[in-house]
């Protein structure tokens, strides 16, 4: 086998059946794959092996609240590789209270496309 070519495992999890796929790179082009029992399964196997992502779930300090903290989600999902970044720049964060669930606390985070919302409540402390 050629030193450029690499063959991932990937457990699918877009529904209950978990398929099993391979996906072939040869570099970063997908040149086979297989395992999967249906064409949502195959897309999921070459995103993540191609350009893989996840919904961020962090919180974010509340001033004048009732909790330390309230929590927050990424709105669709980011990038892998710049988990990290946003993770630091969330760190840094420090929202005023009222939040209510849904509120952007971030909008357009890292120029991504992506909003912060948060997805508790953090009423105003008397």
């Amino acid at each position: 086998m050629s030193l450029d070519i690499k063959k991932l495992k990937i457990t699918c999890i877009v529904c209950p059946l978990g398929c099993e796929i391979e996906v072939v790179l040869k570099g970063k082009n997908v040149v086979d794959v297989k395992g999967f029992t249906c064409m949502r399964g195959k897309r999921y196997a070459v995103e993540e092996a191609t350009a893989p992502k996840r919904t961020v779930i962090s919180v974010v300090r509340c001033k004048n609240g009732d909790l330390p903290t309230v929590s927050v989600k990424s709105d669709r999902p980011v990038p892998k590789e710049r988990i990290r970044d946003i993770m630091k720049y969330l760190s840094e964060i420090e929202v005023e209270a009222p939040v209510e669930i849904g509120d952007v606390i971030v909008e357009n985070i890292l120029d991504l496309g992506v909003n912060i919302v948060a997805t508790r409540p953090c009423k105003r402390s008397s």
